[in-house]
């Protein structure tokens, strides 16, 4: 009994701890960490994800603080239609991960 309830609480706190390491943002939060000059304008990083895939347009964007940095989360449609998710560094506007959604 005590091994099945060692296990039930390691799997609760693994679990819990993931949840806790990405947290998505409001508007409002986002706006003023754009307005404090924390992360980039969305203009520009739009414009990141875009100069990837010259043509696309945007059709999702997400504000994320995940592993203590500000991940700014887009998805776009190219012209042969196909859709790609991309992640960027919100202060930076470094791309972090490019890939085809299937």
């Amino acid at each position: 009994m005590k091994i099945l309830t060692a296990l039930f609480t390691t799997v609760a706190l693994v679990t819990s701890a993931g949840l806790a390491q990405a947290r998505d943002l409001g508007p409002d939060e986002a706006l003023k960490l754009r307005d404090a000059g924390t992360i980039q304008s969305f203009e520009k990083l739009n414009a990141a994800a875009i100069a990837k895939h010259p043509g696309a347009t945007v059709e999702d964007t997400e504000l994320e603080h995940e592993h203590g940095r500000y991940v700014y989360q887009v998805e776009l449609r190219d012209a042969q239609n196909q859709q790609w998710d991309l992640e960027l560094d919100a202060t930076s506007g470094q791309v972090l991960q490019d890939h085809r959604d299937d």
